[in-house]
């Protein structure tokens, strides 16, 4: 079971530089159910997602590249590249109110390049929903989306052109 929050961003109030990254590729095959092939880095994954917003179940199976790129080709819309960050929690200010469960937490921050370049996610996995309700966010994670299928990868990825230059119109508007 992946539980997760996602938050947009307007402005990260610190340096990357000291934090490891992976650069990501992904696609879907199929939006309902979500399959999404993905690279990261030299890694290649086959994903399976339930429905749902907070809580959806998920499958990952490894392929090989050779796989990756047959698949490619069965991939629906647009594909979907960023940059995704690894930031503890305790790195900035968000807490669930229990110090422990806070050490074990970490913020993945996805920096998108290409088509939606000036889009920032961040999201943050729990082990249950009640830790998920209980989290209070860092100052700079701008806006809740969680609850909003809008903001999947996979509802980027089957935006039309126009469609994605009103998303993107949106974004930019963060905070306005």
């Amino acid at each position: 079971m992946e539980i997760e929050r996602k938050y947009l961003i307007k402005e990260i109030p610190f340096s990357l530089e000291a934090y490891p990254y992976k650069e990501l590729e992904q696609g879907y095959i199929s939006t309902s159910p979500v399959i999404r092939i993905r690279k990261a880095d030299k890694q290649y994954i086959l994903t399976v997602k339930s429905s749902g917003l907070l809580e959806r179940q998920e499958f990952e199976l490894p392929m090989n590249e050779a796989d990756y790129k047959r698949l490619l080709g069965k991939v629906e819309g647009n594909l979907v590249t960023k940059r995704r960050y690894i930031i503890p929690l305790t790195d900035t200010e968000g807490t669930t109110g229990d110090k422990q469960k806070d050490a074990g937490l970490k913020i993945e921050l996805d920096v998108f390049e290409g088509l939606y370049q000036g889009l920032i996610y961040a999201e943050v996995e729990f082990e249950t929903k009640e830790d998920a309700d209980n989290f209070a966010a860092p100052a700079w994670f701008t806006r809740d989306v969680s609850m909003d299928g809008a903001y999947h990868n996979s509802a980027l990825s089957s935006m039309n052109e126009e469609q994605r230059l009103a998303f993107m119109t949106g974004v930019s508007k963060l905070g306005e």
